[in-house]
């Protein structure tokens, strides 16, 4: 069972590779999980945990704990942020000087 606190890793989805905080449990197969989306682009949302990769770290936050408390956290502890990801720009319009559309 992953506990809360948890920092973990997505290894299925949309969000596969980006890292994760573990704020509540449903139940023995689903967590609630948040980047927070301002750091990391994870969505506060239910996870099953066989999606879930655990790093062996663990931060110490309250079961529930809103995003803002979790990004106060982690900038404490000083995590380091993410890079964002690169807008969508096709080929084709970088390559044609329309990157601005």
């Amino acid at each position: 069972m992953i506990e809360v606190g948890a920092i973990c890793v997505k290894t299925y989805g949309r969000e596969k590779g980006r890292r994760c905080v573990v704020v509540d449990t449903i139940d023995k197969n689903f967590v609630l999980v948040t980047g927070p989306p301002e750091l990391t682009g994870v969505k506060r949302r239910r996870a099953n945990i066989k999606h879930l990769e655990p790093t062996g770290e663990k931060i110490d936050v309250k079961k529930g704990s809103s995003d803002q408390e979790v990004t106060q956290i982690l900038q404490r502890k000083g995590q380091p942020q993410p890079a964002r990801k690169k807008s969508r720009q096709t080929k084709s319009k970088i390559e044609k000087g329309h990157a601005d559309d």
